[in-house]
C-alpha cells in the first residue's frame, strides 16, 4: 500500500474498465480479482488512505468489489493477510485507520519482533541469503560472526539481505 501512488491505489486494488478515466484504454484487473481463490497480501496496510478503507472493508465483508468506472459487482474470494510497520490499534485510536476495518482484519494477529530482538535468526537468514555459494554463517571467523550478531539491524531483514549481498560482492 505504501509503494503505490495515492491516486493509483484504488486502481491497484479494484482495477478499472475501459473509458473509466483518461488513458483507460482497456480492462485492467486489480489485486482483488487477481488473487481469487488465493491470498491477498497487503503490505504497509497502515499507508492505505482512509477514503479507500471502506472499499476494502466492503470487499472483505460482502465478498464483492466494483472496478473503477463500472457498476457491476464482482465476487471476491480470497484470504486477506496484512502487514503493518505501525501498531494499527494505535492508528485507530489516532483516527488514521478505520476501527471496523481493523477489527475485520485482526482475526489473527502475529507480532514479528524486529531482527535486533531475535539474534538467533541472523545466522539462519544469513545462510538463506548466501545460498549454496557460502560461506555459511558458522564458517565465518568468530569476530566476524560477532559483528553480525551485535549489529542493531535498524533496517531489519532487508538490511541484513543487503549486507550479505554487499559482503559477497566485495569478497
Amino acid at each position: 500500500c505504501g509503494a503505490v501512488a495515492r491516486d493509483l491505489i484504488e486502481i491497484e486494488l479494484v482495477g478499472h474498465v475501459k473509458g473509466s478515466f483518461t488513458g483507460a484504454t482497456g480492462l485492467r484487473k486489480g489485486a482483488l480479482e487477481s488473487c481469487q481463490g488465493g491470498t491477498l497480501f497487503l503490505d504497509e496496510l497502515d499507508d492505505l488512505p482512509l477514503d479507500l478503507q471502506p472499499k476494502l472493508l466492503r470487499a472483505i465483508e460482502e465478498r464483492v468489489f466494483v472496478r473503477l468506472g463500472s457498476t457491476q459487482a464482482l465476487p471476491f474470494d480470497a484470504r486477506v493477510v496484512g502487514a503493518s510497520k505501525k501498531d494499527l490499534a494505535l492508528e485507530v485510536a489516532a483516527g488514521r485507520f478505520r476501527e471496523d476495518l481493523y477489527y475485520r482484519l485482526s482475526v489473527v494477529t502475529v507480532r514479528l519482533p524486529p531482527l535486533r530482538e531475535r539474534p538467533e535468526d541472523i545466522g539462519l537468514l544469513y545462510n538463506h541469503f548466501v545460498g549454496e555459494e557460502g560461506p555459511f554463517f558458522d564458517e565465518l571467523e568468530p569476530p566476524v560472526r560477532q559483528r553480525w550478531l551485535s549489529h542493531a539491524w535498524p533496517g531489519n531483514v532487508r538490511e541484513l539481505r543487503n549486507a550479505v549481498e554487499r559482503s559477497r560482492a566485495l569478497q
